[in-house]
């Protein structure tokens, strides 16, 4: 038996990696790269390596076995047809009898569009009959804390996010949840919403970041449409900003507010606050 993780050198599947390799040998883990050369460091370690790759359906043929445990994490291809490339896994990891598959999904609470690959994916997961956990991940503070640059040269927090709030945590502690079900017992057909401790709001978070750099950090609410217009215009494809600034218009509506205690409950922690992550980013 094995525990597979896909997308192990993305930036979730390394964290869930190196806290499995704190759990369990490395002979026991199986990490599913497209690159072996980005899994080096994993195989070093004796962790077994699989190339595999969600767009081509025969790299899974015979990649699992019988009484697996399988994290399925999620595409970030949106362009690419995400329910599609998930089933390309689901459908290996049924046909060689998974003990269990775990998939990272959205909160569901959320309805923006990001959510509809997720639920395309929940749908078709437990209609596959395979044992599954769904971990609904909330939002992380990364998706903050690594785009601190602009923030601090302009001196604002810009969202369309109006007085919402995030319940975000690090990447880190979703990890520690997934680990939890990868490597524990009783988790079969379990839906898991997934958020940090302590809920925040984007003024708080630049008070937070005033505090800690010295310098005046405001929030500066802005319209989505507004909000669109400046993630293009920073480079990125008009879809996806779309649908970021959809996620901002499901926070203003408390949708990334998840008070199920489930993450810290599973990482057997408190989760990471949005303050640390701050601190580590600024260090970084």
């Amino acid at each position: 038996m094995s525990i597979v993780v896909t997308g192990a050198t993305g930036n979730l599947g390394r964290h869930v990696v190196e806290q499995l390799l704190e759990k369990v040998p490395a002979g026991q883990i199986t990490a599913v790269v497209r690159s072996a050369d980005k899994a080096a460091d994993f195989a070093a370690r004796g962790v077994k390596i699989a190339l595999a790759d969600y767009n081509a359906p025969a790299s899974f043929d015979g990649l699992f076995s019988a009484g697996d445990k399988v994290l399925l994490i999620s595409g970030s291809e949106f362009d690419k047809g995400r329910v599609g490339q998930h089933k390309v896994v689901l459908d290996a990891a049924k046909q060689a009898g998974v003990a269990l598959l775990a998939y990272t999904s959205a909160p569901g609470s959320l309805s923006a569009a990001l959510a509809d690959d997720h639920r395309g994916t929940e749908e078709a997961v437990i209609a596959s009959g395979v044992p599954y956990a769904l971990l609904r991940n909330g939002w992380y503070h990364e998706n903050y804390t690594e785009q601190l640059a602009p923030v601090l040269e302009h001196g604002a927090v810009v969202a369309a996010a109006g007085e919402g709030r995030v319940s975000s945590a690090s990447r880190a502690d979703y990890a520690a949840a997934a680990v939890a079900v990868l490597t524990g017992e009783g988790h079969e057909n379990k839906t898991y919403e997934l958020g940090g401790d302590e809920a925040w709001s984007f003024a708080e978070y630049a008070a937070e970041l005033s505090r800690q750099t010295g310098k005046e950090i405001v929030y500066s609410p802005v319209s989505t449409d507004a909000f669109v217009g400046i993630l293009t215009g920073a480079g990125l494809p008009g879809p996806f900003a779309e649908i970021l600034a959809g996620v901002d218009a499901s926070i203003e509506k408390g949708e990334l507010v998840v008070s199920s205690g489930d993450l810290s409950r599973l990482a057997g922690r408190r989760t990471t606050p949005l303050a640390e992550a701050i601190a580590a980013a600024l260090k970084g």
